[in-house]
C-alpha cells in the first residue's frame, strides 16, 4: 500500500468475514465498548492512517486507536527501526525487579529500552523540572501511581481533588476520580475523601464571563472550598489535585487561560500537588509535547500512556518515595517492545518535527471543518491534531460517525454530542483534505 495515492474503499460494513470475526470474538470476551464493527486485518497492508479490514475494504482511520498509535499503522517512521532488531523472549520482564541492557554500553547500544525511555521522558519534561519516572502498562496505572506518590509525599493528607467530566481509567482508583459517565462508576465503592469541582470547558471565557460554575464572584468553587477561604477543608490534608488539561471522553473541552491560572495559583499558594492526565492529549498531540505546555500550568505530576505506548509517571525526585519497594511490581517496568517503541516515537516526533506539522495540520483541519459548515454543526475546536466538531444533537452526532464509517472513515464520539478526530502526528495535507472532504459528506448526509 502506498499511502500516498491510497483511497478508502469501503462497501457494506460490516462485511460477512468481518461479522464472522466479531460473533467469534463475542462467544467469550467480555461486554466492553467496541465503536465501530470494524476489523483490523492485521495480515494485510496498512500504512499511516490507511488499514484494510478482513473483507478487504480500504479505510482512513482517523482515531489512532484512540490517540494509542499516534503515527498510524505500519509507520516506516517507527516500524522501519524496529527491523533492525532480531526481538527476544520474554518482551515482558518481571517489572522494576529487573534490570535489562544490550551490550556493555547504554550509550553506545542500539537497542533502546526502558532505561532510555526513562530519560527521553525526562528530556521532553526537563520544563517542569522533572527528572525520575516510573513505567508501567497503561494510562490507569500511570494515574493510580501518580496518586499513590502524592499521598505518600504527604502522609497527613486524605483528600483528593478532580474535576467534573473528567475521565482517568477504570481502575477502582482512578474511578474514584472519574466523572464523565455514570456506566463507568455505577455502584462501586470508591477512595474516600474525593471532591471535584466544574471544570471550566469553553476556552472563550474569562473569570468574569464564565458561567460553568468553577469561578464565583470572589475567587473560584476550589479556592472557596479550602478552610483558609471559608471552606472546610484543610489544605495541608490534600494529597494531589488531578485534572486532564484538555478532557479527553468528557468531550474535547478545551478551558480557558484564566481557569488553568486560577488552578495554578490554588495549587503554588497552599503547595497542592497538581497530576495531569496527559494520555490522551500528551506525546506531541496538540502541537507540543504536552498538552500542558500551551496552559499557564506548572504541573508536578505527568501520567502518560497511549501514544507512548507504556504507562509513564513522570515527577521530581523529591515527590517519589524514596523507600525501596513502595512503587513495583510485574505491572511496572514497562516491556521490552513497548519501552523501545516510546524511544522510538518520541525520537520521530524529534526527527521528523511532527509537532510543527500537527500545529499546520490541525489548523488545516479546522479551517476545511469551518469553511461553510452548516448550523447544526455547533462548535469546531482543537488544539494541533486533537481536534473536534460538536453537533446540536446526539443523534445527529452518532449519524455522522455512522455515515463516515460507510464511506471508509473511522471517527469517534466522545462526551454527549462530539466527534473527536485524532489523524494520525505525521498526517499529510493530502490526508487531511481527504478525510475532511468525506466527514464533510457525511455531516451533509445525516442533515
Amino acid at each position: 500500500m502506498d499511502r500516498h495515492t491510497a483511497e478508502p474503499t469501503a462497501e457494506g460494513l460490516p462485511g460477512p468475514n468481518a461479522a464472522a470475526w466479531i460473533n467469534f470474538h463475542s462467544e467469550h470476551a467480555a461486554p466492553s465498548e467496541y465503536s465501530h464493527e470494524f476489523v483490523w486485518d492485521v495480515t494485510a497492508e496498512a500504512d499511516g492512517p490507511f488499514v484494510t479490514d478482513v473483507d478487504g475494504n480500504v479505510l482512513l482511520d482517523f482515531t489512532c486507536h484512540i490517540g494509542a498509535a499516534p503515527l498510524g499503522y505500519n509507520n516506516e517512521k517507527v516500524i522501519g527501526k524496529l527491523r533492525e532488531f532480531d526481538l527476544v523472549d520474554p518482551m515482558k520482564i518481571a517489572g522494576q525487579d529487573m534490570y535489562f541492557g544490550a551490550g556493555g554500553d547504554p550509550e553506545s547500544t542500539e537497542f533502546p529500552g526502558s532505561s532510555h525511555l526513562m530519560k527521553k521522558l525526562c528530556e521532553v519534561s526537563s520544563q517542569y523540572g522533572m527528572d525520575t519516572v516510573f513505567l508501567s502498562n497503561s494510562g490507569a496505572e500511570a494515574v493510580e501511581n501518580a496518586m499513590k506518590i502524592s499521598y505518600d509525599h504527604n502522609p497527613e493528607a486524605k483528600y483528593g481533588y478532580a474535576f467534573e467530566g473528567s475521565f482517568h481509567g477504570r481502575t477502582f482508583g482512578t474511578l474514584s476520580v472519574t466523572w464523565s459517565n455514570e456506566v463507568y462508576t455505577r455502584r462501586y465503592p470508591e477512595l474516600s475523601g474525593m471532591r471535584t469541582v466544574p471544570f471550566c470547558g469553553d476556552r472563550h471565557h474569562t473569570a468574569e464571563t464564565c458561567d460553568c460554575g468553577f469561578f464565583t464572584g470572589d475567587g473560584s468553587q476550589l479556592r472557596r472550598s479550602l478552610s483558609p477561604e471559608g471552606g472546610h477543608i484543610n489544605p495541608d490534608e490534600i494529597a494531589f489535585l488531578v485534572m486532564e488539561p484538555i478532557q479527553g471522553v468528557g468531550g474535547y473541552r478545551f478551558p480557558s487561560d484564566d481557569f488553568m491560572r486560577e488552578v495554578q495559583d490554588v495549587t503554588d499558594e497552599y503547595d497542592i500537588p497538581l497530576v495531569v492526565d496527559e494520555i490522551q492529549s500528551g506525546v506531541g498531540r496538540t502541537g507540543e509535547m504536552w498538552a500542558s505546555d500551551h496552559y499557564p500550568i506548572e504541573p508536578d505530576v505527568i501520567a502518560s500512556a497511549k501514544g507512548l505506548r507504556v504507562g509513564a509517571t513522570i515527577s521530581r525526585k523529591d515527590i517519589f518515595p524514596e523507600e525501596k519497594n513502595r512503587l513495583g511490581s510485574t505491572f511496572g517496568g514497562g516491556d521490552i517492545l513497548s519501552s523501545m517503541q516510546g524511544v522510538f516515537t518520541l525520537e520521530a516526533i524529534e526527527e521528523h518535527d511532527l509537532l510543527d506539522n500537527a500545529t499546520a495540520r490541525g489548523r488545516q483541519a479546522k479551517e476545511l471543518l469551518r469553511d461553510g459548515a452548516p448550523d447544526h454543526v455547533v462548535d469546531v475546536r482543537g488544539k494541533g491534531l486533537m481536534l473536534a466538531v460538536e453537533f446540536d444533537t446526539a443523534d445527529r452526532r452518532n449519524t455522522v460517525v455512522r455515515e463516515s464509517l460507510k464511506r471508509g472513515l473511522l471517527t469517534l464520539g466522545c462526551g454527549k454530542k462530539t466527534i473527536r478526530l485524532l489523524p494520525p502526528l505525521d498526517s499529510t495535507e493530502r490526508e487531511i483534505e481527504l478525510g475532511i472532504a468525506i466527514f464533510a459528506e457525511a455531516i451533509e448526509a445525516a442533515h
